[in-house]
């Protein structure tokens, strides 16, 4: 799987599951784009691990709940880079909390970064894309936003409705040649699975068929398929990468 020449932007490619995808992506040949907003010392060791691999990155910071610093941003990569061929949206952020108690403004974050935020890099990117008529863009929604999630409301709610863009969009794009697919990863060892205690973590292990938590790398391998040749004929999909979790 090769991405010599291609250019990629990853959204929330600092630390976690964005940052394998971006190794991953450079690995590949890519010239890629890490997104951050609010940890640059973050997305600076992601883009020490990618050169010092032989890599190629950059690092640029936007927020992407915002139209007018997504704008910006699009508009400065396509001019420095000269295009924008494939896109993850994978920046996110959770406001846990059960309905009953949740506050309009958990609900408004979450929705706003998780899925306006796609909607509106995935606008500036398919741009280029049409343009070129090639372009591949990869949605990380989540085993909350097919399975749901009590706790979660906002959460799941964002994720389903990235399956949802995802689908619409393939449908739209599809006559340009731009695939569109989403990513539905289960629980992967990142900062958020280290918060929870021993007997949390066995709890959740149980339920999961291959018994144990995936790696972000499990995640970036999807990425990589789906973004390569190998993946040029599906489109309007989502991949479960959960170990068995929801089928």
């Amino acid at each position: 799987m090769n991405l010599e020449g291609k250019v990629a932007v990853v959204t929330g490619g600092s630390r976690g599951i964005g940052r394998a995808i971006c190794i991953r992506l450079a690995s590949m040949g890519a010239y890629v784009y890490i997104n951050y907003v609010s940890r640059p010392a973050a997305a600076e060791v992601t883009q020490k691990f990618i050169h010092e691999a032989g890599g190629k990155a950059e690092i640029i910071g936007f927020d992407v709940a915002e139209s007018s610093e997504v704008q910006a941003a699009f508009k400065k990569i396509i001019a420095d880079a000269g295009s924008v061929d494939i896109l993850v949206n994978n920046a996110g952020i959770t406001r846990d909390g059960l309905m009953a108690r949740m506050k309009e403004s958990d609900w408004e974050e979450v929705m706003n970064t998780n899925l306006k935020g796609s909607f509106l890099c995935a606008k500036a990117a398919s741009r280029v894309m049409m343009k070129k008529k090639w372009g591949r863009i990869v949605n990380i929604s989540s085993v909350s936003g097919v399975a749901g999630n009590p706790g979660q409301v906002n959460y799941s709610a964002a994720k389903a409705g990235l399956i949802g863009l995802t689908k619409s969009m393939a449908r739209e794009y599809a006559s340009r040649n731009i695939t569109v697919n989403s990513v539905a990863p289960g629980y992967i060892e990142t900062e958020m699975t280290e918060l929870l205690d021993e007997k949390a973590q066995e709890q959740i292990k149980s339920e999961i068929p291959l018994a144990t938590f995936g790696r972000t790398e499990d995640v970036a391998g999807a990425v990589a398929y789906l973004v390569s040749d190998d993946g040029r004929y599906i489109t309007g999909q989502t991949l479960n990468v959960n170990g068995g979790m929801y089928m």
